[in-house]
């Protein structure tokens, strides 16, 4: 048969590889586990995403461990990618929406940032093969940030989408030159090819080298481009009717609270529609991790390969009658499934402690063996977890900051709102706007599961949840909490807002080493000046 662009373009490089490598007796047996990251596109767990990915659940939930309280610290695409590559917080990578302006995949970010990402460490200095493939940044490819012929510094095979998610009609960077896709499902479809690039770079890669895959796929993200072969899947599934579908955001931030209760007819029949043809592009990740599982097991690697498989963000189908989106601070927005099997883990497990979506960078080197004690890395390697240590000590919370997103001028769908509001649907619900701009401390201790949050706004709005009480955090208690906790979540939050490093990994206000000294409060630095919006990029 005749061999594919992409596989002769792998078959030579790993060639190249292998004329300045030294012959290494019993290569598979000794060297670092591979590892491969499977990244979704706006999928969520708190809503029934992971439903639809049967063989997923089996291959990957049922072989290793589901973490059931993994979260991200933005929820919004370009901002989370960046903390994933970087294992920082936004307020530190300075990536803060999904614009150019904000820092996604522009001039700095490419000169300040992705020297240091961990796929850069792990080529340089640890010897992997990388692979990329699928949706890198947003703004990836825009023409005053280099275009598609830029290829980040740490990766050996780029294959990369410009721009947004799409499944048709899209470009490629391969490895920095264009390569245009069309409509034709059987060599368009953008999983699929993603799919295929895989198995073609596990069947020409280099065997004298450990790899790391990274695999970002479109789905379930819009336009909701379901392959042929499932548009009539899950014709009966409508989105979930928890008990904050559908009601008024009572108080809670303005811009929740300017939905429209009860939402239309239409806006109901729209989102079901979405949430359908979500689940229905999820069918062909599913594929590919079947695909991708079963080839490793054909090369005799699985057993030596960590895959991880994880979303970028969560989303919202008619949560406080908000229609669709996400980037907003509830726990249908920043929490996601995180799937883990590899040499080490038992099957069948799951792990209740508080991860996030900056530990994979972190967890990801210490597989690899390299010295986290010399990155500037805000995370924590979730490598004792994986392995099934003892007497872990662990993080009891960590932070969620979000800057809004607004148009100077009105939006065109509702001009009657004004400046500042983005995002908007035809009835005038809008789904962003500047001042949506807010930071959290998300607890998760023995004793509490709180969500303490304030904005950056005129009235330095406040929210509260204590999601034992409250799982669907319908009631704001900002007002009734005990005033002692309100002011320690202040200062921790404080304290967050400017960590690095180590210092986002201090004890937490229910942790028994916990220091907080009142005199600090609502001082000339206190959480006004210290706005995540104010950071400068």
């Amino acid at each position: 048969c005749a061999m594919s662009p992409v596989a002769a373009v792998i078959r030579g490089l790993a060639l190249a590889a292998l004329l300045v490598l030294s012959p290494v007796g019993a290569a598979r047996q000794t060297r670092r586990p591979n590892v491969v990251l499977i990244l979704t596109d706006d999928q969520d767990v708190c809503l029934g995403g992971m439903t639809p990915l049967k063989k997923t659940n089996a291959l990957i939930a049922q072989m290793g461990i589901t973490f059931l309280n993994a979260y991200v610290p933005s929820a919004l695409c370009c901002p989370s990618r960046a903390s994933i590559l970087t294992g920082k917080y936004p307020h530190n990578h300075h990536v803060v929406n999904n614009t150019l302006e904000g820092n996604c995949s522009s001039k700095l970010w490419q000169k300040i940032q992705e020297p240091y990402t961990f796929p850069a460490l792990l080529k340089s200095m640890c010897g992997y093969q990388t692979f990329f493939a699928g949706k890198y940044l947003n703004e990836y490819g825009a023409e005053d940030a280099g275009g598609v012929s830029h290829v980040p510094p740490g990766w050996s095979f780029w294959y990369a989408l410009e721009k947004n998610s799409k499944y048709y009609n899209y470009t490629l960077s391969v490895n920095g030159k264009a390569r245009r896709h069309g409509e034709n499902y059987s060599v368009d479809y953008l999983t699929d090819v993603l799919a295929n690039m895989s198995l073609d770079f596990l069947e020409y890669k280099s065997n004298f080298e450990p790899f790391f895959m990274m695999i970002a796929t479109p789905a379930p993200h819009s336009p909701w481009t379901a392959a042929p072969q499932y548009t009539k899947s899950f014709q009966n599934v409508s989105a979930p009717r928890n008990s904050n579908f559908n009601i008024h955001g009572k108080n809670k931030h303005w811009l929740i609270r300017q939905a429209k209760t009860p939402m239309t007819n239409s806006s109901i029949q729209f989102l079901d529609d979405a949430y359908r043809k979500r689940w229905q592009t999820l069918l062909s990740v599913d594929d590919l991790v079947e695909k991708l599982v079963k080839k490793l097991e054909l090369n005799g690697e699985l057993d030596n390969t960590y895959i991880f498989y994880t979303s970028d963000n969560g989303f919202h189908t008619g949560q406080f009658s908000l229609p669709i989106d996400k980037r907003q601070l509830y726990e249908f927005d920043i929490k996601v499934p995180l799937l883990v099997r590899g040499p080490g883990i038992k099957p069948n497990q799951t792990n209740k402690m508080l991860v996030a979506n900056i530990d994979l960078g972190p967890t990801i080197l210490d597989i690899a063996g390299y010295d986290l004690n010399k990155t500037q890395m805000d995370g924590m390697s979730l490598l004792p977890l994986l392995r099934g240590d003892k007497n872990v000590t662990w993080r009891s919370d960590f932070l969620v900051e979000y800057q809004g997103e607004g148009y100077n001028g009105s939006d065109p769908t509702c001009p009657g709102l004004g400046p500042g509001v983005t995002h908007c649907f035809p009835d005038c619900v809008c789904e962003d706007s500047y001042n949506n701009t807010y930071a959290c401390v998300r607890t998760l201790s023995t004793s509490w599961d709180l969500q303490y949050c304030e904005f950056d706004d005129r009235e330095v709005f406040v929210e509260v949840y204590n999601l034992t009480a409250d799982p669907h955090q319908i009631n704001n208690i900002a007002k009734t909490i005990d005033q002692e906790i309100l002011e320690k979540m202040n200062y921790r939050l404080m304290m967050l807002q400017s960590c690095s490093g180590a210092t986002c990994r201090t004890p937490g206000v229910f942790d028994p080493g916990y220091r907080f000294d009142p005199r600090l409060m609502f001082s000339n630095h206190g959480v006004r000046a210290r706005r995540f919006s104010a950071q400068t990029l």
